[in-house]
Order: C-alpha cells, then structure tokens, then sequence
C-alpha cells in the first residue's frame, strides 16, 4: 500500500483560536491498520500491529505537516496533566500543554472526551483526555489551572465523543458527579432503577462554566453512532484510537 494512495482524514476545529494554534482530530480511515483497528489506528496500547500503528503515526507527520513528534501519554483515567516536552514521551498522564512552538500535545480517544485549550493571545494550549473517571476527578480543572491569564481568555473545543444517547452508566457514576456538584444531575437521564444515560458534554460545560469559561465550541458528535468516522470501545470493544492534536506555530 503506498503512502501516496493513503487519504488519512481529520476534524478541524470550528472555533476562533489565533491563527497561530493548530489543531486537528483523526478519524479512523486512510491508513494501514487492517482487522478491528481499520485504517488510520494511532495507538500503541492496543493488540493491532505495531508496525502499523508506527506507518500510521508517520504518515501523521507527513500528511498534516506536524512540527514536531506527538508527545505520546500512557493514559490512564487521572487528573495528571503534564508539560509536553519530548522527555515527557510515554508518561502515564491524561493531559499535557505547552508554551513553546512546535511542541505537539496529544490525547487518543474511542468514546472518551477530548478536549482541546487555547488562550487569546495564541501562546499556551493544551490537550486534554476527559473519559467520566478523570472527568470527575478533575482532569480538565487541573489543564484549565496550567493557564496563567484570566479565565475569560481562554477558549475550548469538545472533541468527538459517545453521545448523549448511547452512553449508559450505572448509580456509581451518576453518584459520584452528582455528589460533587449538583447540576451535574441535570447532565443524567433514568432509564430505570440501576440505569441512566450521561452526557458527557454536558458534564464537560458545567464544569468550564465553574471555571468561569464560556467560549465553548464543539461537541455534538457521538462515536458510537458513526461508525464509518469514528473508533468507539464502548461499541466494538476490540478497536483503535484516533487522536486529538494541537501545537503552536
């Protein structure tokens, strides 16, 4: 298969960063994973083979003009968010940012949140991995707390996730939100007794609004629904990941 026949898509962000700060979200065809992981699989971490998933990351570079090697994380559902310097490569975190151009944040997902920062001004952005553990333990108040400025100048993009149909949760996460903050419960829908459907967007803008955020874009997708674009472990169990980039130029 010849990289030039390879047509790898991506998301851009539809939000009004400074021209400066770039950012993209892969999807799941063009590359040269095959099986379950079909195509474009960016994911050490799962059984595809690992010399596709390194075409893969290379034809990344090449394709989108990427300045510099993602900085990869070992994600592990935490509120760890780490500064993305090469020396940082495989640390087990579920954010990173930077303030030094070319430095490339990463975060993969396949259900879970990805949610990308920037500020006005164009000199600080961050990449964060909000599945509901980390969501609740505060992984995207702990990116937003990296920022040094004034809340009401950042901006943040909800990535694709599962949508607010298709995520089904038990009491123990409807409990563990609610207890922590209130409006959390109006993110929750009963189906019955021991089961309710999350909005993980949801979730995610009550807690930017706390943070005195409003510039919120994104969200609206749902990767278990769109299988054509989008990896989702909660529908296929064994599948890839896509990844959500951002850097400064």
């Amino acid at each position: 298969m010849a990289t030039e026949h390879l047509t790898p898509a991506v998301l851009r962000p539809d939000w009004p960063a400074p021209a400066n700060v770039r950012a993209l979200v892969t999807l799941r065809n063009g590359g040269y994973s095959s099986g379950p992981y079909t195509s474009f699989n960016l994911a050490m971490h799962t059984d595809d083979d690992p010399a596709a998933v390194y075409k893969n990351r290379a034809l990344l570079r090449t394709r989108f003009n990427l300045p510099n090697e993602p900085v990869w994380l070992q994600q592990v559902h935490s509120d760890r968010v780490i500064e993305a310097v090469p020396d940082a490569a495989g640390a087990e975190a579920d954010g990173s940012w930077s303030r030094t151009a070319g430095q490339v944040c990463v975060v993969m997902t396949a259900d879970c949140l990805p949610v990308l920062i920037c500020n006005r001004r164009g000199t600080m952005v961050a990449a964060v991995h909000a599945g509901w553990r980390g969501l609740q333990a505060g992984v995207i108040t702990h990116a937003v707390s990296t920022f040094t400025e004034d809340v009401a100048e950042l901006m943040v993009w909800l990535g694709p996730a599962i949508g607010p149909k298709a995520f089904e949760v038990g009491a123990d996460v409807v409990e563990a939100f609610t207890g922590r903050v209130r409006e959390n419960a109006s993110a929750f829908s009963q189906i019955d007794n021991q089961h309710w459907l999350c909005d993980i967007y949801a979730l995610a803008r009550i807690e930017l609004v706390r943070l005195g955020i409003t510039s919120v874009y994104g969200g609206g997708y749902c990767t278990y629904a769109d299988e054509q674009r989008f990896y989702s472990y909660r529908r296929d169990n064994i599948t890839g990941r896509m990844a959500s980039i951002i850097w400064l130029e």
